[in-house]
């Protein structure tokens, strides 16, 4: 998986979190998300407690709160389809600020709404804390299946080399004085992205003749491999136990 990768998520930090290994970060936070949605609804208060437990890490992990909150914008589609669902849903109807909506339909949108923002607010959490080649090497470590690793790598570094091409591209369309202003144009933008098609088809197969001339048999190497001790997985577990803890009070109460 070669050498490391930044990425706009990442927040470089001497952090506990940022100390933590990638795999017991991963497991911790895929545990948590699982007792999110595993949490009623109606439980409302609970979800309030996960919110607090999101802050308290972040706030170990001297991440800003503006910093998360940008990135939290990712949701938005999700927002808009929860936000129609009152509106839609079928069922009684409840009168709010006027508007006649379906009380089932308020129960969904607060569901998701509740539940989305508390998962991505967890992976956030963890990009901003975890470097991108060691996610990968905690994937690794977690047995995650290789070809999916392998696939996942390759996705994030080309998909900046492709982002790179097209600007390229775009800086060469308009050093020519061409301007996208109507249909007559779609023609050279077609071609644009015919070109940049053969050109990473024709990189990647340079790509795999220079990774299989270097012995590549179709498995990564193994590198960095990372243990944990005992103390750091407890910190690791801290969030997910007390989120179960919430958890359990939101059945019982």
């Amino acid at each position: 998986m070669g050498a490391g990768h930044a990425h706009k998520l990442y927040r470089h930090g001497h952090s506990p979190v940022h100390a933590l290994p990638a795999h017991c970060k991963i497991a911790a936070v895929f545990c948590f998300v699982l007792v999110v949605v595993s949490t009623p609804r109606e439980a409302v208060w609970a979800f309030g407690l996960y919110a607090l437990l999101i802050a308290a890490a972040a706030g170990a992990a001297r991440i800003p709160a503006g910093f998360l909150l940008k990135r939290l914008l990712i949701e938005v589609p999700f927002v808009a389809f929860a936000l129609l669902m009152p509106f839609v849903a079928e069922g009684p109807r409840v009168a709010v600020l006027g508007m006649s909506l379906s009380e089932s339909g308020l129960w969904g949108a607060w569901n998701i709404l509740a539940k989305g923002t508390l998962g991505v607010a967890a992976s956030v959490l963890l990009a901003a804390t975890t470097e991108l080649r060691a996610l990968l090497l905690g994937l690794q470590r977690l047995k995650m299946p290789p070809l999916l690793v392998q696939i996942a790598s390759f996705m994030i570094r080309y998909g900046d080399v492709i982002t790179d091409e097209m600007r390229r591209m775009r800086i060469a369309r308009l050093s020519r004085g061409f301007e996208a202003r109507g249909v007559r144009q779609w023609g050279v933008l077609a071609k644009s992205a015919g070109a940049l098609f053969i050109r990473s088809y024709e990189r990647g197969e340079r790509v795999h003749l220079a990774m299989v001339s270097r012995g590549y048999t179709g498995a990564m190497p193994q590198v960095g491999e990372a243990t944990a001790t005992r103390a750091q997985w407890t910190g690791a577990a801290a969030l997910p136990l007390a989120a179960l803890a919430v958890c359990l009070l939101g059945w019982t109460l």
